[in-house]
C-alpha cells in the first residue's frame, strides 16, 4: 500500500499530517482542510511507509 501525507501552510507556517493516509483518505482530509480561514497550499505528498 502506498502512504500519503497532507501538507499544508496554516497562518504563514508549514504543517503536515501527523498520520499516514491511503490516498482517498489524503484526498479527503486535503478537501477538508482547504476552505479553512488561514490555510492554503493544501498538497497531497507521497511518503514512504513508516514515515
Amino acid at each position: 500500500m502506498k502512504n500519503f501525507k497532507v501538507r499544508w501552510v496554516e497562518d504563514g507556517r508549514e504543517r503536515a499530517s501527523v498520520v499516514a493516509y491511503d490516498e482517498s483518505s489524503a484526498k479527503r482530509r486535503a478537501d477538508e482542510l482547504e476552505p479553512q480561514e488561514g490555510v492554503s497550499n493544501v498538497r497531497v505528498v507521497p511518503v514512504a511507509p513508516g514515515a
